[in-house]
């Protein structure tokens, strides 16, 4: 079982930054896959970032590419979102999740835990 708390979200300027953090529960957190998603009103929920297991690597969606870092310090149990140049349509509640596999991380259904999600909103 792995509980997971996000931080860090709030309103931003566009063209400004923030971090996002994970903080998970339980002894077995660099066991898993971690990734990043958003929901926006309205919207459909969608990936933003994964990171395997040592975080080596990272895979991003097409949208957020250049402008978004994940990273993972597996010794605090820590998973990270840096965000920069944000625009208001990253507009959207953040979530972190947790999976035991990388065959496609892009896919929510292949996360077996989530966080409860940062709003982050982003004026123009």
């Amino acid at each position: 079982q792995v509980q997971l708390v996000e931080s860090g979200g709030g309103l931003v300027q566009a063209g400004g930054s923030l971090r996002l953090s994970c903080a998970a529960s339980g002894r077995t957190f660099s066991s898993y896959v971690m990734g990043w998603f958003r929901q926006a009103p309205g919207k459909a929920r969608e990936f933003v970032g994964g990171i395997k297991w040592s975080g080596a690597t990272t895979y991003y969606a097409d949208s957020v590419k250049g402008r978004f870092a994940i990273s993972r310090d597996n010794a605090k149990n820590m998973v990270y979102l840096q965000m920069s140049s944000l625009k208001p349509e990253d507009t959207a509640v953040y979530y972190c999740a947790a999976s035991s596999s990388w065959d496609n991380p892009k896919r929510a259904p292949e996360y077996v835990y989530w966080g409860q999600g940062t709003q982050v909103t982003v004026s123009s």
